[in-house]
């Protein structure tokens, strides 16, 4: 990364970049209703910074998916493009 751009994004921001909800808003309520956590400890702020080697483990629709974060992303882009942003990990 260059140097003006962040280290950091919004958990709710990155969720929705790597198209594990369809809105930023939904993301945020998931967030909120306690089904995220973040390296292992539960999160219920949307805002909470995640970085590139946090893992994010996400119940919604009915699974519990562990991701690592390998990137922050900029943009919620198509499918191919939000892959590169994690690697799925075993639970």
């Amino acid at each position: 990364m260059s140097g003006d751009e962040p280290d950091t994004i919004r958990l709710d921001r990155w969720l929705h970049h790597v198209r594990l909800f369809r809105t930023r808003s939904l993301a945020a309520d998931a967030i909120g209703g306690g089904g995220v956590r973040v390296n292992g400890q539960p999160c219920r702020k949307p805002a909470r910074a995640v970085r590139p080697g946090d893992t994010v483990t996400v119940s919604a629709h009915g699974t519990v998916r562990a991701l690592r974060v390998l990137a922050l992303g900029e943009r919620r882009g198509p499918a191919p493009e939000a892959s590169l942003l994690y690697e799925e990990i075993g639970l």
